[in-house]
């Protein structure tokens, strides 16, 4: 009867130490996959994305010419952002074109971007003849700083 009662607990033992174990090891797995799967690993280096955005002066609206040049300063920041954006995150391109009777009626092609631009820094806003061009640098070592602090990894 003793020899039973250390057998079944033995056998108990084991099975216990054994669930612990695989219970231990698959979630160890899992979070090894998680993190490979999702690329969020530390690159070894960090590029540093440049945009540059144009806007024509004299084509903004407005009753002065400071208004206009005021205008054109922030339509070529956010230019320069949006080339930003496309570099982060690539650009969705759509195009149709419409033929009746084997004739080209109507061709389109239609650009969509949404995306969030976090940690860029204007490096030189100037004229340039009827233009105003902004600068724009993004050190994608501050992207992951900024999402690593937030624990998006």
């Amino acid at each position: 009867m003793r020899k039973l009662n250390l057998a079944l607990l033995a056998f108990l033992a084991l099975s216990v130490a054994g669930c612990g174990t695989n219970f231990l090891t698959s979630t160890t797995l899992s979070k090894n996959l998680y993190y490979t799967d999702t690329g969020v690993n530390e690159p070894d280096e960090f590029p540093i994305l440049r945009a540059s955005g144009y806007a024509v002066v004299s084509r903004q609206k407005g009753p002065s010419e400071t208004e206009k040049q005021i205008q054109a300063m922030r339509a070529s920041k956010i230019e320069a952002y949006r080339e930003l954006a496309e570099q982060l995150y690539g650009l969705r391109i759509k195009g149709s074109t419409v033929l009746i009777d084997t004739k080209e009626r109507s061709d389109s092609v239609t650009t969509k971007i949404d995306a969030i631009v976090q940690g860029a820094r204007v490096i030189r806003q100037y004229p340039l003849a009827d233009a105003y061009v902004t600068e724009l640098e993004l050190d994608t070592q501050v992207v992951f700083n900024l999402y690593d602090m937030r624990g998006a990894f």
